[in-house]
């Protein structure tokens, strides 16, 4: 059923949040580009994907992936979209408000570890370096307030992570100054108080 509902064609059945990821891995393998925000856009405007939802837990992270991929990143790509489904799909939905920790920072997390092969006994610097990351993009995330937007949360999630991957990997990410295009599908939209609200 969710290889079909990728395609859109269904009608109003409603998909599980791993049919949701496994149409994510799938479609997302097909993008070619270095830009992992352009790469999100693409996959967000599919049917199957939400404006708010627990699929950017997966999603988020995926498109970094491929990104880094894409631009000559030294990754089994197949394996590490495998492992990042898996971790995203731990991830409960509405955990910014519950938790106090956004899934779409989380999930840039959890691909950076993915590529690194970090784990939580790690002594090479990347469990820091990592946890430097998650500090620094939740402290700016903190800073606009809530209430949660998914996709204003994953511009500045993969505003960091772009930075992140360009200084330590050795592959260059594209990064442009964003501006929302989600503004008129979002009930709950914070306008002016959002940096990427035009």
């Amino acid at each position: 059923m969710a290889d079909r509902m990728c395609k859109g064609n269904y009608k109003g059945e409603i998909m599980t949040i791993k049919e949701k990821a496994e149409c994510i891995v799938k479609d997302i393998k097909q993008e070619t580009g270095t830009s992992p925000v352009q790469i999100f856009k693409d996959i967000a405007e599919k049917d199957y994907i939400s404006m708010h939802g627990p699929e950017h837990h997966i999603l988020d992270g995926a498109s970094l992936l491929v990104a880094y991929k894409n631009a000559g990143g030294d990754i089994d790509i197949d394996q590490a979209l495998d492992k990042l489904m898996a971790e995203g799909l731990r991830m409960p939905g509405a955990m910014c408000g519950l938790w106090g920790i956004c899934g779409a920072i989380t999930s840039i997390g959890a691909a950076l570890s993915i590529i690194d092969g970090t784990g939580p006994l790690s002594t090479d610097g990347t469990w820091g370096d990592h946890m430097q990351f998650v500090s620094k993009a939740i402290g700016e995330l903190g800073a606009v307030n809530g209430p949660r937007c998914c996709k204003r949360d994953a511009m500045i999630a993969f505003k960091n992570g772009i930075a992140y991957v360009n200084q330590h990997y050795g592959v260059t990410l594209q990064y442009e100054s964003q501006k929302c295009e989600f503004t008129d599908r979002n009930e709950q939209c914070i306008k002016e108080r959002c940096p990427f609200y035009e």
